[in-house]
This record gives structure tokens, sequence and C-alpha cells, in this order.
């Protein structure tokens, strides 16, 4: 059983903090904390929909694999961390809007460094921290109407052979560096990185899917941090007669596709407009195979998701 410490502020959302549920104000990380110093931490987000919160067996088992790849030990099991993230969720559900909803995150570093220690010293165990933030909903609602601007920047992804990207690690510079890059463009664009080959893999939290000639492609798992919701919308593509082809993609395949969309935690499924400036297929916003997808996740999670943020460009 998680404890709970004193709280002090009842309108301040809570976090799971080293064993213990406090204010999210009370949850500091220290500056020798190797997740703050070297980016030696591994984490996961999930969201909720409608305050029910989603697939979150699964977020757990990528975190796990995320945390086995990087050889840190969190010290409490995957039952523990599930018990632990439900316990966050249902307290801060009282602080949420009827039309609002979580992401929900866990994070683990390796912990403190000993002063005075090795490279390798720890002061004490890893840090462990549960927490949840609200979704924003207004700031991404005309993604929906408008749809994505992606660019593609010259920064490329760090190779697999270097880094695995199928862990989900604290290290985002690579991937802050190219959102950067694409901003300098583009204020809104988002950013998809290639690699060192060429190929087309992700942005931040986000993977990308082409359509041509009624087949989605989307890129090979072993490039790309495999998102729970690239693997629904390749589950989803299954019920609606629809198939999905995970190959090698380059800026010909973005730029002559009939539709592109991305994946991601908080997205679910959001179309894209433009790749590198130029416009997608017809420049239907979202094209048909998109808005079914769209239309699939929709009834998979019984709420509309869609239309909770369309909600948000009203007046």
């Amino acid at each position: 059983m998680v404890s709970n410490a004193k709280v002090t502020r009842t309108n301040e959302r809570v976090a799971y903090f080293n064993g213990e549920i406090v204010p999210e104000s009370q949850a500091l990380v220290p500056f020798r904390d190797r997740g703050f110093k070297y980016g030696d931490a591994v984490f996961d987000m999930t969201r909720t929909f409608g305050h029910r919160i989603f697939k979150l067996d699964e977020h757990l088992d990528r975190f796990y694999n995320s945390l086995s790849y990087v050889r840190i030990d969190p010290g409490i099991s995957k039952q523990e961390m599930r018990d632990a993230t439900m316990q966050v969720v249902e307290e801060n559900l009282k602080l949420l809007g009827d039309d609002d909803d979580y992401w929900v995150g866990q994070r683990v570093s390796r912990g403190i460094d000993l002063v005075g220690g090795d490279m390798w010293a720890t002061d004490g165990g890893p840090t462990v921290i549960i927490e949840c933030t609200p979704l924003p909903l207004e700031p991404r609602a005309r993604l929906y109407r408008d749809g994505i601007d992606v660019w593609v920047p010259s920064t490329r992804r760090v190779s697999p052979e270097s880094l695995s990207p199928r862990a989900k690690s604290h290290n985002y510079l690579n991937l802050i560096m190219a959102d950067l890059e694409a901003k300098e463009f583009d204020a809104e664009a988002w950013a998809v990185l290639l690699d060192n080959r060429g190929f087309l893999t992700e942005g931040i939290g986000s993977n990308i899917f082409v359509v041509k000639d009624g087949v989605a492609y989307t890129p090979k798992a072993q490039f790309v941090l495999g998102g729970i919701s690239r693997e629904t919308a390749i589950e989803l593509a299954g019920e609606i007669d629809l198939d999905v082809v995970e190959t090698d993609l380059d800026m010909f395949d973005a730029t002559t596709s009939d539709e592109v969309f991305l994946t991601s935690t908080s997205l679910c499924i959001c179309p894209v407009r433009t790749v590198q400036g130029s416009s997608v297929g017809d420049g239907d916003v979202p094209g048909p195979v998109t808005k079914a997808l769209m239309d699939a996740y929709v009834d998979l999670v019984d709420f509309d998701w869609v239309g909770q943020y369309l909600k948000r460009l009203e007046g």
C-alpha cells in the first residue's frame, strides 16, 4: 500500500514520489539525480479518455522493457507500479474538469550520484515518480480542423546501433534539436526525422503513417519507439480491412502519398496537412482512410476525443 504524506494543499495535484503520495510541489528531484544530470532515466505516458485510463498494462509492459534495456531496477513490481498509478489518477480526478483528461506518466531514474563516489555509486535507490498533467486540448485543437504541418529537418535520428529508440528514455535532446530546427521553418511545424540512411523515423512522441492507393505504410519498429497508439492504429486497420505495411519510407513516399497521419498518446490519430511545405494528397483533412481510423479509435475507447478537441475551437 502506498503511504500518503501530509497533504497541505487540497487544490493541488498529487504525485507518487519514492513510495509516498505527495502534493506535486513536494515531489522535488535533487540536482544530483542522474535523470537530471545525464538523462539516465526512462519514462512512459498514457492518457485518460473520459477519465478512464487507456491501455495501462501495455504501457507498463513497454516501461519495464525500457527499464530492463537501460539496466535500472525500479525497486517495485509492475503490479505495484500499476496500483500506485491508479491511486494517483483517482486522487487527481477531483481536480479535472468534466470534459478534460490527463496525461499519466511513470518516471524512474537510476538515482542520485553519491558525493565522493565513483561514476556508478548512488546515494540510495532509484528515483520513482508517477504523475498526471492535463492534456493540452486547446493548443492542439486546430490540428483536427487544419491538419499538422510536418517538417523533416536536417538533424538525423540517433541510429539503433548507438542507442535503441525502442527504449523511452529521458534523453530527448536529439528529438528536441530536430524540433527546434523545424520550428525555425514554421513555429507550428512538427518534426519527423530521417535516419542516417535517409528513411523516415519519428518525431517527439509521435509515429508517422503514409497512405498510398489504399494501403498504409509506417517505418519499421526497430527504427522507432513503437507507440501504443501506433500499435492501436495497426490493430484498428485490421478491423476496417486496411492493409498496413512496415517498411522503409523516404521523402518521395511522404510527398507523393494520398494521406499522412501521426499517432501519439495525446493525439491518438491526427491528419497531416503538409510535408515539407507541400500539400498532402488532394488537401482533404482528414482524408478518408485517416477519418475511418479516427472513427474506429473513437469507437474503441467509447469516447469522442475528436469532439473533445474540436470543442476548444468553439467561440
